[in-house]
């Protein structure tokens, strides 16, 4: 699967910033409509896949650690060790979140902030175009 099946794009459209002028083919780095299929791709695909991952193994953690621990809360060394390690593992999975988040808000506010870079210059070049003296 390519980069624009992946993120859904097809071909970079006409007049999407300097690069396809220049005859250069536009990637992530400097393309506003790339970088919102990216941004979609986060909030659509690896989101909800890492929301479902990070919630796969609580049932069954939270079983096997009150299998554990005795009634007496004296239980095996092992169950307080797995209380812990998923706790670790919690905390892994909220950050991941909250960095898939950052990432796709990243992605959303440099294509906004290219797009509008680009109309901006396009605006100034267009002030000072030598055709409208014809």
């Amino acid at each position: 699967m390519s980069a624009d099946e992946s993120f859904g794009t097809g071909p970079v459209p006409v007049g999407g910033g300097v690069a396809p002028a220049l005859g250069v083919r536009p990637d992530l780095v400097s393309h506003p409509v790339r970088k919102e299929a990216a941004a979609r791709a986060l909030e659509t695909r690896l989101e909800p896949g890492t929301r479902r991952a990070g919630r796969t193994a609580e049932a069954d953690t939270r079983a096997a650690v009150r299998a554990l621990a005795a009634a007496d809360g004296d239980g095996w060394a092992s169950g307080k060790a797995l209380h812990d390690a998923h706790d670790a593992w919690s905390d892994q999975v909220t950050a991941l979140m909250h960095r898939l988040g950052a990432e796709k808000a990243a992605l959303r506010g440099s294509a906004r902030l290219y797009a509008g870079t680009d109309v901006a210059v396009e605006k100034g070049l267009r002030l000072i175009s030598p055709l409208d003296a014809f």
